[in-house]
Parts: C-alpha cells; sequence; structure tokens
C-alpha cells in the first residue's frame, strides 16, 4: 500500500482466522496495536480454529504414531476432496476427528455424483449436439419438473450465500451436498433420462438439457470456494461448448444470484411428497421382495384433505413412474377401507404426564378413526383427562394400519400407503420384458456399443417368454434399439449369451449390431 487512503480502505479486516491456542498472542495483540494506532478494532469477524485429531480423538503427534503426513494426503485423495471433507466434516472451530476414509467417502460419493451428473449430461448433450445455442426457454414454458429442480436450485443460491457471508462455510457444504445427492442425481437425472436419449430435439428436450446445464454450471460457481479446482474444471467444460461466459475461470465470474420469482415453494412441497410416497412404495416393495421391474396394479393413499389429495394428484404421474404402479386410489373418511389403529408411546408420554399416564393411554386405546385422522391432520390433539390439559403429538404415538388381504400397508408421519400385490398374467410379463430389456441393455455396455448402435436380437425358445416377446416385442425394440427381435428353436452360434431374467428363467440369446 502507497499511503494512509489505500490502507483505510481494507482496514478493519473483514475477517482472520487462527488456532484457538492463539486467543491472546494473536487476535487481542492485533486489536491492541490497532487501538494505540486507529483508535479502532483490527478485524470485523474471526473464527478460532479448532483442533485436528486423529480418528479416535486423541490429539495427533509423531511420538504417538497417530500423526498424518498432509502432503501424502492431499497427494493420495486430492486437494478438493480434502478441503471438502475438512469443511463438510466439522464446523471450522469445533475439533475434527480426521479420518482418510472419510475423505475418500467424499471422493466417491459427492464428487463421484457430480463427476457422473456431468458425464450423462455431456453424453447425450454431444449427441444432440446441444451447445446452449437456442433462445432461453422461459420458466413457465418448462416442464414441472424442470421449475422444481430450478426452485430448489434457487432456493440454494439464496441459503448457500447466506452461509458464506455469515462465515459458515459447512452449512453451505452440506446444503450443496444434500442438492446434489438428493434432488439433482437421485430425483431430477433419474426421472429425466428418458428426455435426453429419446424423442426428437424438441422443446422439452432443449428445456431439459438448458435445466440441467444451469444446474451444473450453477454448482460450479458454487462449490468454488471450497473445491476451486474442480469447480474450474466443471465450469470451463461448459464454458468451452457453450461459451456463455467470455472467462476462462470461474473464479473469475459473479457468485450467482438467487432469482426469487423461480422459487417456488408449494411446487417444492408437492415434490418432496412425492418423493415421500415414493419412498414409502420402494421400501414396501424392498420388504416383501417385490421387484421393482415388475409392474403392480394400484395404490391407495388416505388423504386428510382435499388440498392433499390435489398436491399428490399433481404429481402422480411421476410417482407412479417411480414406482412402477398403475394406479393411485384416493381413500377419503367415507371410503376409507384401511383401519388403522392407536397405541401411546410410553417414552414420549411418560416424562411428561407422569400419574395420569394410564388414564392418557386408555383414552387413546379407545380413539376413533376420526380421532386418529384428526391428530394426523394437525399433528396434535387435545383432551381432558383427570381434569389437566393434555396435548397428544404425533410423537407420543404409534399408528399402524391392520393388513388387508392381497395389500401391503406402510405408515410414515400422517402418510399412509397400501400395495396391491396382486399380480396378473399380464402384470407378469411386463415384469419380464422389463428385465429382458435390462439384460440386453446391460449386454449393450458391456460390449461398447454406442447409445446410438441399433441391434438385432435372436432369442431361443423358452416356454415362460415366448407369450411375453410376442405382447412386447415393439416395446422391447424401442427400448434396446432394436431392429429384428426373433424367436427360434435352438441356436448353435458360439456367441450366445444366457440372460438370467427371474429366478427359474435362463434363456439363450444372441445380441449382433446391425
Amino acid at each position: 500500500m502507497n499511503n494512509k487512503t489505500d490502507f483505510q480502505t481494507v482496514f478493519p479486516a473483514d475477517f482472520i482466522a487462527e488456532g484457538v491456542d492463539q486467543t491472546r498472542g494473536w487476535f487481542f495483540t492485533l486489536h491492541a496495536i490497532a487501538t494505540m494506532i486507529s483508535d479502532s478494532v483490527s478485524f470485523k469477524t474471526v473464527v478460532s480454529n479448532g483442533l485436528v485429531l486423529d480418528k479416535s480423538g486423541n490429539k495427533m503427534s509423531k511420538t504417538a504414531g497417530n500423526a498424518v503426513d498432509p502432503f501424502q494426503t492431499i497427494e493420495t485423495y486430492g486437494p478438493d476432496a480434502t478441503r471438502w471433507y475438512m469443511i463438510t466434516n466439522a464446523q471450522p472451530w469445533d475439533n475434527l476427528k480426521f479420518d482418510a476414509e472419510g475423505i475418500e467417502e467424499v471422493r466417491r460419493k459427492f464428487f463421484g455424483t457430480m463427476y457422473n451428473t456431468y458425464s450423462f449430461f455431456a453424453l447425450y448433450a454431444n449427441i444432440d449436439g446441444f451447445s446452449y445455442q437456442e433462445a432461453e426457454i422461459s420458466n413457465e414454458k418448462r416442464p414441472e419438473i424442470d421449475r422444481w429442480i430450478l426452485s430448489e436450485l434457487n432456493t440454494l443460491i439464496r441459503d448457500v450465500d447466506s452461509y458464506y457471508n455469515d462465515y459458515e462455510p459447512t452449512k453451505a457444504g452440506r446444503a450443496i451436498q444434500i442438492f446434489v445427492d438428493e434432488c439433482l442425481s437421485n430425483w431430477y437425472v433419474r426421472l429425466c433420462r428418458r428426455r435426453f436419449w429419446k424423442g426428437e430435439y424438441s422443446e422439452d428436450k432443449i428445456s431439459a438439457y438448458q435445466t440441467l446445464y444451469t444446474c451444473l454450471e450453477v454448482l460450479a460457481q458454487l462449490i468454488a470456494p471450497i473445491a476451486p479446482f474442480f469447480a474450474d474444471r466443471l465450469f470451463t467444460d461448459l464454458n468451452n461448448v457453450s461459451k456463455r461466459y467470455s472467462l476462462n475461470s470461474v473464479h473469475l465470474s459473479d457468485f450467482p444470484s438467487a432469482r426469487l420469482d423461480w422459487i417456488d415453494k408449494q411446487l417444492e412441497e408437492r415434490m418432496q411428497m412425492a418423493r415421500q410416497i415414493s419412498s414409502m412404495v420402494l421400501s414396501l416393495r424392498k420388504r416383501n421382495n417385490l421387484r421393482v421391474r415388475q409392474p403392480l396394479a394400484k395404490m391407495m393413499i388416505p388423504v386428510l384433505s382435499n388440498q392433499m389429495q390435489e398436491q399428490i394428484e399433481a404429481v402422480k404421474n411421476l410417482i407412479l413412474s417411480e414406482v412402477n404402479v398403475k394406479e393411485i386410489e384416493y381413500l377419503t373418511p367415507e371410503n376409507n377401507v384401511l383401519v388403522k389403529k392407536i397405541k401411546p408411546n410410553f417414552k414420549t408420554l411418560g416424562p411428561k404426564y407422569g400419574k395420569i399416564m394410564k388414564s392418557i393411554a386408555a383414552a387413546v386405546e379407545n380413539f376413533t378413526q376420526e380421532d386418529i385422522a384428526s391428530l394426523e391432520a394437525s399433528g396434535k390433539y387435545l383432551m381432558m383427562i383427570d381434569a389437566q390439559r393434555v396435548e397428544l403429538l404425533l410423537s407420543d404415538v404409534e399408528i399402524f394400519t391392520q393388513d388387508v388381504p392381497g395389500w401391503i400397508v406402510f405408515n410414515e408421519g400422517s402418510l399412509t400407503v397400501a400395495l396391491d400385490v396382486t399380480i396378473t398374467q399380464s402384470l407378469l410379463e411386463e415384469g419380464l420384458a422389463r428385465e429382458f430389456i435390462n439384460r440386453i441393455q446391460n449386454y449393450r455396455k458391456e460390449s461398447n456399443l454406442d447409445v446410438t448402435d441399433r441391434i438385432k436380437i435372436i432369442v431361443q425358445y423358452h416356454p415362460e417368454i415366448d407369450a411375453m416377446l410376442l405382447n412386447f416385442e415393439d416395446y422391447i425394440c424401442t427400448e434396446t434399439l432394436c431392429s429384428d427381435l426373433s424367436l427360434v428353436e435352438e441356436i448353435t452360434d458360439k456367441e450366445k449369451i444366457t440372460l438370467d431374467l427371474v429366478e427359474g428363467v435362463k434363456v439363450k440369446a444372441v445380441v449382433e449390431k446391425m
């Protein structure tokens, strides 16, 4: 600095950080000097860093043999994964129990997911020649799934910006992780896969490309303060094709600003309900060994209000596609065939009500279906027990549903889903067709076939699948890019493969590139 004026533009400092052991020797000394020379504090914000301990919580030392070489760690796992692990694992002012396995988990789960999402986008963007040259599709013209992820993205921008401004990098990193894993990868990309690889280069496909591109570009900017190298590579790989920025680094771009008009909380709530219902149905399938590729006829959901039914109806198609069920039936109090039971949770009620616990338990056990529905709808239920006012919360009881023949039921909070497990011949054949498609797609991948290559499939006769191949031939050919599907008595070709579809059904086949 050349003069006092220059110095005053950057003094006091916005932020400093040092170890907790420097409270007197550094933090206080800076203030003392600043007060003497300028009658001012020397800094506005300080973070007192905690200590890095070994994974058992012991102080690291060479003598104890538990010290970690930081240069070797960075060499092995990379600087970004190391930084991300240390910042998101514990608040900077807390002690960190350092475990290299945690860095490996971050590298695999977070950075691996980011990389796979980008790779998926790049694969199909290159095939279709997408380079973001088309006019921006307005938000209101985009499909609901696009508007949802953009709403979540702008909520994330707003929250992360706030966290960084409050010197809370741990909260920022964790929020980004949740978005990448739960929203972007495990919901948006999975539900939209067909939009990228099916059909013509339509407005819907362009919307999907623009939406996913925007998510990746913004994520590069959001993670840049914590993972500067990965962020820069992601940003430049995108920008080298789109030329949206006349910059050669993410670190030269402005931090993104949230578009508050794109944040739709009702849409986010609807989609959260869709994700919760889907998770419950998939849990039921897993518990009862029902493969997800096996379609089921119907699911029933008791609705507590017209608003709840409208929310579910708005995302019904997403739910049905995700859980592979044909139909949702809504149950109202007038047509609810599911009988619910309730019992008290003594662990939560005991400490609160003690002496009148037995009277409360007796009252709860006498709840009617209307009483249970009221508790589920509002989250609480008021009653007078032995002249004392009692507020019953959902956490104070356990609500469960009696089994119905041919159905399996799952409760979670105020939500209940019932799944019809009756499998007709038509549903069974469709399930086999889906398994067949999956095995063919796996073979295409293993054989390094291009995603646009068309194939020929010859299948050896098997009594369990000949009707399925006849009834679902068009569906199979469309999904596998098969131009010729034939059934023969016996295959003698040495290149034949065995497709293990379900237990007891193994099929011989030949797959050839056309």
